[in-house]
């Protein structure tokens, strides 16, 4: 009896341990759906277990939820198109920081504990300059898609930019106007409460000085008389300027243009990379954009395969036409995608272990993606990468050079 009775007791431990070891598997390896999205919006292709963990914050609501939602949904179609091949897999995930920095650190906190192994940053500057400082603290490397300003990536060895920085812009714009011969007087209006707009306009006139080009009218804004730039545009249009540079987004761009063509005054408008989503800006009349000249990475009307192949899977997915701010946000999925490949990481790889391989990539990696070819980074996270000429004509953007 007693020799029926423990071997009774053993066949009940191998089944419960049996039960015990199927339970596990199958949490171990099936991602619950509340895991894979965020109030936000943001979603996940991949279990997991066997996924890389990407996490951003971005303005996916408010005045610059354009910029924001452009860069996670061109994210978006790389991790999906990267998952379907079959082999290195990416779960991502965005969560609103309606370009607030003290909301952006809260949404990386969150992302921090959902299990973030890898970052995008923050889309705009300020929010990233806080978010930066955390990526860094924490070991967490990130890849923002277009926050430009230095102190994003300044003293922080593990933050890069896929973006030009400020600086870039802003000699590059003045190099182009003069090599172009766009304007004779030329006229910059700027946001003096921005890091971008006053980083922009800080170099651009540094250059534009050292080029010999005039600036007749150098006027300014805040975010307290954003509405109104009958003083900006006098100035300029007294000091008979031909070309006004706006180191801006397109939201106070959009006015401008509005007032100026309510004045009668018809001067050519050169932007920065912040006037991408003008055309798509809601309740904009698009033609007051028209003759509007930019520098921007990224063009959507350009032919070569890549890009068009870009285009129609964005423009099928969410039904309208990528941004440079969407093709950002895909070209830094694929760059992560092939650093974590050359350096043969795996996704158990905790974060401080993938921050390490992740600088030692990008530090000496080349990459070809949809904003530039044979992109490099320096020990700073700077990257080097050709701008495009682009100008407004019939609604779209079409390259200048």
């Amino acid at each position: 009896m007693k020799m029926r009775m423990k071997f009774f007791a053993l066949l009940m431990a191998v089944a419960m341990t049996a039960v015990c070891l199927a339970g596990c598997g199958s949490s171990g390896t099936t991602a619950s759906s509340g895991s894979a999205a965020s109030a936000s919006g943001s979603t996940s292709a991949a279990s997991t277990a066997a996924a890389f963990k990407i996490g951003g914050t971005a303005p996916l609501t408010g005045g610059a939820a354009i910029y924001g939602n452009s860069a996670k949904n061109g994210a978006q179609i790389a991790v999906d198109e990267i998952n379907a091949m079959g082999g290195i897999q990416f779960e991502l995930k965005y969560e609103d920081d309606t370009h607030d920095a003290e909301k952006a650190v809260n949404a990386y906190n969150a992302l921090k504990d959902w299990g973030m192994q890898l970052s995008l940053g923050s889309v705009t500057s300020k929010p990233c300059e806080a978010t930066s400082a955390e990526n860094y603290a924490d070991r967490i490397f990130a890849l923002t898609p277009s926050a430009s300003s230095v102190a994003v990536t300044d003293g922080k060895d593990n933050v890069f930019q896929m973006c030009f920085m400020d600086p870039n812009q802003g000699s590059a714009s003045a190099q182009y106007i003069s090599e172009k011969a766009l304007g004779t007087k030329i006229a910059v209006i700027w946001k003096n409460d921005d890091v971008y707009s006053k980083g922009i306009h800080d170099t651009f006139t540094s250059k534009a000085a050292e080029l010999g080009l005039s600036i007749v009218s150098d006027t300014t804004f805040a975010d307290g008389n954003a509405t109104d730039f009958s003083v900006q545009l006098t100035s300029a249009q007294t000091n008979g300027a031909d070309l006004i540079f706006l180191p801006m987004y397109y939201d106070a761009a959009s006015l401008i243009l509005s007032q100026a063509n309510s004045m009668g005054y018809a001067p050519k408008f050169f932007g920065v990379d912040g006037m991408d989503g003008i055309l798509t800006m809601e309740g904009f009349d698009t033609s007051l954009a028209e003759g509007v000249m930019l520098l921007t990475p990224f063009n959507a009307d350009s032919s070569d395969e890549k890009t068009a192949a870009f285009v129609k899977a964005y423009q099928d997915k969410f039904g309208e036409t990528p941004n440079q701010f969407a093709a950002d946000g895909y070209d830094c999925i694929y760059a992560y995608k092939q650093a974590l490949e050359n350096a043969k990481a795996t996704p158990d790889m905790d974060a401080k272990t993938l921050c390490d391989l992740m600088i030692q990539q990008f530090t000496t990696m080349t990459f070809d993606g949809l904003t530039g070819s044979g992109m490099t980074w320096n020990t700073s996270g700077q990257v080097s990468k050709s701008p495009k000429g682009m100008i407004i004509q019939n609604g779209a953007y079409v390259g200048l050079d």
